[in-house]
């Protein structure tokens, strides 16, 4: 049984965790660099990407903006092709219907193919509480379920486990052969898997987009797993955010050249399934297709001008990727299902900056994460603004705030940031004074406080032996 609930506040004691760890991290730091690598390979190929870019980003503000017509229309479609839609303002509300769904089918086993949301809600925890038990299907969360984990990564949920990890779980609840070829893995979860997907009554899933024209769920996937989650079993239960709204059937187009290319360097995932209604004479699939509309935070992001870009998201993970604070700390450190700088920025607005206060901070602000992203969310910027609400609450907090010293120390900076003489002559004495600590461009090592807590953590770099305007006289 994993952990439940939002553990976001310990993000420093799980990231110091991680760092007495160099095997996780360097499992952390191979696989984000081998995707990230794979993407700049990927979208080398495509003419115009940065325009495709463009075009996603400008398609996602149009949905956005309208979202409420949007969700109106994909509904009325859906139920028009003999779907039933189901809406959801709550995580509880979620697993409620779900619930009654499968209770109402006489549901006792469901297979579960990989969907955020389905982590997000801890649907699995609230089934098995009814005495439905749910079987994952996609290979990554199945290992995480098998180990009462929790997803490390949005698109690679097994991230930071080794093949020997998966062996010894396998063994343990799979009853296996000891093995670490990752061939007889994937053959022992697949053989594990068939016997699921024939006695399961219910298959569940999340969507990757959903159009709003069409009343279409799209599914994107490499293993072949959804396909016989949402046409096996008699139900199947879509779970979709409601930001997962596409306008046109034609826009579909535009994301998926974008999402495999972003997420793992692929010019397509191996299978995207188009599902539209229930089956009809002659076909296959599930007599009856529920379709639940999950918020879950999203209106509140939705309220906040400023933090609504942060909707467009459309999960890929190049953010997770690319981002060097991922790289060394790993997913779990983040608390929750959304890790990197995405979960940085959704978490807080999900569940309330008081219960995920640190996760902003949790970034270089390098822009790297910016840099990748397939819809360009200026991701920094978001998160400078986060900081911002932080720090409006704990001033307001009864503790009052930062601390007195620290309080003190930016008054005095700004006094003289706003004096250019006073700000040159500090410039001239702190380069004055570094000569007792520099060596060779970096001061590894200050002994006064505030500044030994930085250099307890990272080098400092030495001032420039001249000012830019001293330069700038000279050039001139």
């Amino acid at each position: 049984m994993s952990e439940t609930g939002i553990q976001s506040a310990h993000i420093h004691e799980r990231a110091e965790a991680i760092f007495q760890k160099p095997s996780l991290q360097e499992a952390y730091r191979s696989s984000t660099l081998r995707l990230y690598t794979h993407r700049l390979q990927a979208i080398a190929e495509v003419p115009g990407f940065e325009a495709l870019r463009d075009r996603a980003r400008a398609l996602k503000r149009e949905v956005i903006e309208r979202l409420d017509e949007y969700l109106a229309e994909f509904a009325d479609n859906v139920e028009r092709l003999g779907g039933k839609v189901h809406w959801a303002a709550t995580g509880d509300e979620v697993c409620r219907i779900v619930r009654e769904i499968a209770q109402q089918a006489g549901v006792k086993e469901f297979v579960k193919s990989k969907t955020m949301v389905g982590e997000e809600v801890e649907l699995n925890h609230a089934l098995e509480a009814a005495g439905i038990r749910g079987i994952e299907t996609d290979l990554g969360e199945l290992i995480i379920q098998l180990a009462g984990d929790r997803p490390a990564h949005i698109v690679a949920p097994a991230i930071h486990k080794t093949r020997q990890d998966v062996s010894d779980l396998f063994v343990e609840h799979l009853h296996s052969e000891r093995t670490t070829e990752p061939e007889r893995l994937t053959a022992i979860a697949r053989h594990a898997l068939r016997e699921s997907f024939a006695r399961a009554e219910m298959g569940v899933s999340g969507a990757n987009f959903a159009v709003a024209e069409t009343g279409t769920v799209v599914l994107a996937e490499n293993e072949g797993n959804i396909r016989l989650c949402t046409t096996s079993p008699r139900v199947h239960v879509a779970l979709v955010g409601i930001e997962k709204i596409i306008p046109r059937f034609e826009d579909l187009a535009v994301f998926l050249r974008l999402l495999g290319r972003s997420g793992t360097g692929q010019k397509l995932t191996v299978y995207t399934s188009l599902l539209t209604g229930p089956r009809r004479a002659g076909e296959d699939g599930p007599d009856e297709m529920h379709v639940v509309l999950v918020d879950n935070g999203r209106t509140a992001a939705l309220a906040d001008e400023k933090m609504r870009e942060a909707l467009y998201c459309i999960r890929c993970g190049a953010c997770l990727n690319a981002c060097p604070v991922y790289r060394k700390i790993g997913g779990h450190a983040y608390g929750w299902v959304y890790s990197g700088p995405i979960g940085a920025l959704i978490t807080p607005q999900f569940n309330g900056i008081g219960v995920a206060r640190e996760l902003p901070f949790a970034s270089s602000l390098c822009g790297a994460c910016r840099e990748v992203c397939p819809v360009r969310i200026n991701i920094p910027d978001l998160l400078l603004h986060l900081r911002s609400e932080a720090q409006k609450q704990t001033s307001s907090a009864p503790s009052g705030g930062p601390p007195r010293g620290e309080r003190v120390s930016m008054r005095l900076w700004a006094w003289a940031m706003k004096r250019p003489r006073i700000y040159s002559l500090g410039g001239r004495m702190a380069r004055w004074g570094q000569k007792l600590y520099a060596r060779q461009g970096w001061i590894r090592k200050l002994p006064l406080f505030p500044m030994s807590r930085w250099t307890e953590g990272r080098d400092f770099p030495a001032l420039a032996s001249q000012t830019f305007r001293e330069r700038w006289k000279k050039l001139r």
